[in-house]
């Protein structure tokens, strides 16, 4: 353990943010699970998140103990398709966390890959850092390598690059250039900072392309690169911090 996370097991800190830092969810969704009476501390049910902690008080959350927060891990997976970004699935679908090795600890998705898209997905045990990294602030670039069926001119590719609106949703500027064309299919090389929900299908579809395969080839600095189809991979902690030095210069791990 860190000597930073040392000294915040002795002073204590809020509820919300011990939980996010053991890897169960974010300060803003600890809140709401808090507000739902999911959680006790030393027997007694919350009402608040007005509640500060350290690691001599008893935390439990739906019914199981949880353990003090340990140091900020990173992890790189490739998913592939037919499983869902999801601890669990009420219709009995396969998620990416029966496709994880026993000895990996318990960790949360930054952001989702739907159950049709593969690639990388990021994985981390800090529920605080997988928030910091879905916002759209970090500035950090999605890259896919896109199939899509339908006609692609220069045309569409420059209302991607304009940004958009379908359904009532507003997108913002993606990039899409064409990598090479076969009969009614073709491949592009598309990168966007926002990251909404199937962003990349729904815009593909307001401009008349249907996407029938979605890879994710990269995540801000992290690269799929040529790693192994359910293959996990952990990001070592000096690279971590050299490339996301704002999250932790800001304190918000520790």
């Amino acid at each position: 353990m860190s000597k930073d996370i040392q000294q915040d097991a002795q002073k204590g800190e809020r509820i919300a943010k011990f939980m996010a830092r053991a890897g169960l969810c974010s300060r803003r969704e600890a809140e709401r699970w808090i507000e739902k009476g999911r959680v006790q501390v030393n027997g007694q049910k919350l009402t608040s998140p007005a509640c500060v902690v350290t690691d001599k008080d008893e935390v439990i959350v739906d019914g199981k103990k949880i353990g003090a927060a340990q140091d900020t891990r990173l992890f790189m997976f490739h998913k592939t398709t037919g499983v869902i970004t999801s601890n669990k699935d009420p219709e009995g679908r396969p998620t990416i966390f029966d496709r994880l090795p026993d000895n990996i600890p318990r960790l949360v998705t930054v952001g989702r890959l739907d159950m049709n898209t593969e690639g990388l997905l990021l994985l981390t045990n800090d529920g605080e850092l997988s928030r910091y990294l879905e916002l759209p602030a970090t500035g950090w670039k999605r890259k896919y390598r896109v199939r899509v069926h339908g006609r692609v001119d220069d045309k569409k590719l420059a209302i991607l690059k304009k940004g958009l609106t379908h359904e009532g949703v507003r997108y913002k500027p993606i990039i899409a250039e064409l990598e090479s064309q076969n009969g009614t299919n073709s491949w592009l090389s598309v990168t966007l900072t926002e990251g909404k929900n199937r962003e990349v299908r729904r815009a593909m579809d307001a401009v008349g392309l249907t996407v029938n395969r979605l890879i994710r080839v990269s995540y801000g600095p992290f690269n799929l690169g040529n790693m192994p189809k359910n293959a996990i991979e952990e990001v070592k902690p000096s690279v971590m911090k050299q490339q996301i030095p704002a999250y932790f210069k800001s304190g918000k791990s520790g």
